[in-house]
């Protein structure tokens, strides 16, 4: 995925995070007490369901979490059998809690009573720990939910369940969502309905196990908790993560036609029209429909995340990114494929300054296969008659391999 995306992203990752940091402006920051400790991440997968279910809950309890709780059948008789038994009554105890709370009408605030908050939270909380199971099984046998319930498998119930999460993590979760009311997220609530938003989209067919938090009438949201709420700008990992849905929805099943961000503890929203959004990260070789149709073809040849294990391995992939190439005809430039500009003297290679220094960059982030030479973004290459150092295009104008990138 990554050496794709470093070839299809001409602008790298500086426009966009200039563009997100003139959007973060805020002097809040909400910071977990204490008693959160190592559990930072339940509580923003709690914080984040808590937050699909004030945009929709035609999905009360998220297909992760009833995976997670029907696979912890198969850990053992006794504490096993006993997490799926009380993970049965936590998902159906969420529901009726859902259902009544009447979380997505937006004739009623946000948020409801603060000791309805607390109740909901500690579902969530719990719900999020069933998710483990089923995103990471190894991790879940660390969870207070397995260490408690392989301590004492019958006195493991669902009051007991409900327990373990600390007032601290419940006060996080609470605190984040009364951010949330008095902010542009409210506002965002108040002008979309229910039943054009939806839960935890994903996308069926793509071949990966992806999920966004919300898609709110044509707008891809993605809800971030961290504690370092960016603001050095947005990670490159967040930019190709908001990209990477995009691409996924290759038959356009949810009208994506803005890409957006929500940081649950600073409470800033900031956005970008999908237009704005890939022209910031420099597509322009392709258009959407051509990028979505090529990195499906990349998914269905090879796995997202894997790195290439065994010569054989490195060869296919990198078969397979040669294949998928784009093409920049000749008289473009090869990092960006916009038109060279007209020389007063000399051919030019690259439009710009920063294209030449970006086709810099590139080269020196390839890692080539070991023996194989690597076609990265064409150097200069002086001809005869031209002044040393002049740049000019090889014989036949610019090859149709722009670069490989073989990392």
């Amino acid at each position: 995925m990554r050496r794709f995306l470093d070839r299809e992203l001409s602008a790298g990752p500086r426009p966009l995070r200039e563009s997100f940091r003139a959007q973060h402006r805020s002097g809040t920051l909400l910071l977990p007490g204490p008693g959160v400790g190592t559990e930072a991440g339940t509580v923003g997968t709690a914080i984040d369901q808590r937050l699909r279910l004030a945009f929709t809950t035609a999905v009360p309890v998220d297909e992760a979490t009833e995976a997670g709780i029907a696979l912890t059948g198969g850990i053992g008789r006794g504490a096993g059998l006993r997490m799926r038994a009380v993970g049965s009554e936590l998902a159906a105890g969420l529901t009726v809690a859902v259902r009544r709370l009447d979380l997505d009408n937006r004739a009623l605030s946000m948020d409801r009573a603060h000791d309805e908050e607390e109740a909901l939270a500690r579902m969530l909380l719990a719900a999020a720990w069933y998710q483990v199971m089923f995103r990471n099984p190894y991790g879940f046998t660390y969870t207070p939910l397995y260490l408690t319930a392989r301590e004492d498998p019958r006195g493991f119930t669902f009051d007991r369940l409900l327990q373990l999460p600390t007032q601290d993590m419940v006060d996080d979760v609470v605190d984040q969502l009364h951010l949330a009311t008095a902010g542009p997220l409210q506002a965002l609530r108040a002008r979309t309905g229910a039943r054009h938003c939806t839960g935890g989209p994903a996308f069926p067919g793509a071949g990966v196990t992806a999920d966004a938090d919300l898609v709110a009438d044509g707008l891809l949201l993605d809800f971030k908790s961290t504690g370092h709420p960016f603001t050095d700008g947005l990670p490159q990992r967040t930019a190709h993560q908001l990209l990477g849905y995009l691409l996924l929805d290759t038959a356009d099943r949810h009208r994506i036609d803005t890409l957006g961000l929500y940081l649950t503890r600073s409470g800033v929203l900031a956005t970008w029209p999908v237009e704005e959004y890939l022209r910031l990260l420099g597509t322009c070789r392709r258009d959407l429909p051509a990028l979505r149709a090529v990195f499906a073809e990349l998914l269905d040849g090879c796995r997202a995340d894997a790195i290439p294990y065994g010569q054989e391995e490195e060869d296919r992939v990198h078969e397979l990114l040669e294949r998928l190439a784009p093409v920049v005809e000749a008289g473009h430039c090869p990092v960006c494929a916009q038109p060279l500009p007209a020389a007063a003297r000399y051919p030019r290679t690259y439009c710009s300054r920063w294209c030449s220094g970006r086709a810099g960059t590139l080269r020196r982030r390839r890692t080539p296969a070991p023996g194989r030479p690597v076609a990265a973004v064409p150097r200069p290459r002086g001809s005869g008659g031209s002044r040393p150092g002049a740049e000019s295009p090889p014989r036949g104008g610019l090859p149709a391999l722009v670069w490989r990138d073989d990392s």
